[in-house]
């Protein structure tokens, strides 16, 4: 017996035209060095030009230093985390910038608070591909009207 084409299961979601990720700068905020690693090896399949921090202070500074065109913050992290630091740069850097909190904490009230605190949108941790790169596609798409 052989399958076909067809026989094969689909894509859960399909990822939206990454074209638009290609060059992009992105600021990946993750105290957690696995975490980073995953993120920065993904981001790099599509030609993405990743920097890391590894918690909000060094964040600020980075977005002080040179220009993003979006950052992926997560939440917990030690010695600022990423509720304080987007309220900052909110305030004092990029009132505009697409901010993408990275939680593992996926509950409704975690939700609002990264929206209360400025965030754009949020991703749940362990992220899917699909998801991460459809959310950044949203949001860069928006930062370019």
């Amino acid at each position: 017996v052989t399958g076909s084409q067809q026989d094969l299961p689909e894509e859960s979601q399909l990822i939206a035209d990454s074209s638009l990720l290609k060059g992009k700068r992105v600021l990946l905020v993750e105290d957690n060095e696995m975490n980073r690693l995953v993120a920065s090896i993904l981001l790099d399949n599509y030609e993405i030009i990743t920097e890391e921090a590894m918690n909000g202070i060094e964040a600020i500074h980075a977005l002080k230093q040179k220009i993003y065109d979006l950052v992926l913050m997560d939440m917990q992290m030690p010695v600022m985390n990423g509720l304080e630091a987007t309220e900052i740069i909110r305030r004092d850097i990029n009132p505009h910038i697409p901010i993408i909190a990275l939680t593992a904490n996926a509950i409704k009230g975690e939700a609002e608070k990264c929206l209360q605190a400025g965030m754009n949108d949020y991703v749940s941790k362990p992220f899917e591909e699909e998801h991460l790169i459809n959310t950044m596609i949203k949001w860069l798409q928006k930062s370019e009207l």
